[in-house]
Parts: C-alpha cells; sequence; structure tokens
C-alpha cells in the first residue's frame, strides 16, 4: 500500500494547470467570457480510495433522480464550500461525512490536484484521500441514491477514457467518459479523474489536441 501512496502523492506534486469543462470545448469559455457572466463559486469533492480491502477501490455516488441539478449523474461525494468551511479539504470532508456517512476523522487526506473550472460555474478542488478501515455506508436520501465503489485500476488506465458529445444549450459539447459495468461516468468526475490518471502515469495533463 505504501506504494500507491507515494504513487498518488507524487502524482499531487507534479506541476500543472487546473483542469476544465472547457478544455474539450474553448467556444464555450470563450462565449461565456465575452459575455462577462462567469462568476465562479468554490466547492471540494472528495477522490476517496479505498484500501481497506485487498483491491484498492474508488468511492462513487450516484445521485438522486429527484434533484433539480445533474439528477442521476456520477460524482465524487462533496459540494459547494460554506462559509463555516475552512477550506476545500474541509468542505470535501463535511459533504462526505453528510452524503455518505464517512466520519470526518477516517480519510488520510494526501493532498489535492488544482482546482477543476466546470461549465456551471463552480471551481471544485479534488481532495485526494485514502480510507484505510471499512465504514458503514449510509446514503443521503435526498441527495444520493447510491454509492458504489470502481475499482482504482481501472478508472486511473488512461486508455479506457474516451471522448463522447452531445447538445448542450444549443452548442454541440465534447466530454470525457470512463463507464464501469452499469455506471456511466462522465462531464467533470471523468475530467478530474482523467487528470489524476496522466499524471499517475507521469504526464502533466491529458493531451486534447487532437480533439479540438
Amino acid at each position: 500500500m505504501q506504494a500507491l501512496t507515494d504513487a498518488l502523492r507524487a502524482a499531487i506534486a507534479r506541476p500543472g494547470h487546473r483542469s476544465s469543462d472547457f478544455d474539450l470545448n474553448p467556444e464555450l469559455s470563450a462565449d461565456a467570457a465575452t459575455a462577462g457572466k462567469r462568476k465562479l463559486r468554490n466547492a471540494g469533492v472528495l477522490v476517496a480510495v479505498d484500501v481497506s480491502a485487498a483491491e484498492p477501490r474508488l468511492i462513487l455516488t450516484k445521485r438522486s433522480s429527484r434533484l433539480a441539478h445533474h439528477p442521476g449523474q456520477i460524482a465524487f461525494p462533496g459540494g459547494k464550500q460554506d462559509p463555516e468551511d475552512a477550506d476545500a479539504t474541509a468542505t470535501a470532508l463535511r459533504e462526505a461525512e453528510e452524503e455518505i456517512g464517512l466520519p470526518r476523522d477516517l480519510p488520510q487526506v494526501l493532498g489535492h490536484l488544482p482546482p477543476h473550472e466546470t461549465v456551471t460555474n463552480f471551481l471544485v478542488t479534488p481532495v485526494i484521500a485514502l480510507i484505510h478501515e471499512p465504514f458503514t455506508l449510509r446514503p443521503e436520501p435526498g441527495e444520493v441514491e447510491e454509492v458504489f465503489r470502481v475499482p482504482f485500476d481501472h478508472v486511473m488506465a488512461p486508455d479506457r477514457y474516451a471522448i463522447e458529445s452531445r447538445r448542450w444549450l444549443g452548442i454541440h459539447r465534447r466530454y470525457y467518459t470512463v463507464p464501469y459495468g452499469p455506471y456511466y461516468i462522465w462531464g467533470a468526475t471523468a475530467r478530474m479523474l482523467r487528470e489524476l490518471a496522466a499524471r499517475m502515469a507521469g504526464d502533466q495533463s491529458p493531451d486534447h489536441s487532437n480533439f479540438l
């Protein structure tokens, strides 16, 4: 397990710029900047790697289908930063406790990646942590439909990622996907994971040049 810890620390320490939903969609960024409408709100998410069993697994959630924003999507535990949160790490730990029942003192926080800018005007800091002990999952019924785990090796393999597209607000939008079984992991969640996968592989950041 020390090898994984060392690899994650090295990945976190690699230099690089913040990622963005606009990496594959520069025309969206230009439109938003020209209109002067982008006011980013800080958020933190917990990239929690469960190492309590033989195989490291990433903890993810499926958002409730009743939510007004991003219903049914796959996400990290996390959310917007509250005024009482000291920083993005405090936000991620608080939200993980509220959403999935993860005790705040259980994760071993290793650090964080540069923030990720979303098309929904959030600046999201991915907080990387290891979970060494089992805990009882308690999905928050108003927000979380399901909590599940994905083999960490699956999402750390850059060749498992694909770029797909759909119409969004009348514009053709491109995004990363990394499906696993019945779970369609895409959008900002997949983009942040792709950033970590690239760093774990020794790259500074994903290469988007063939897709723009």
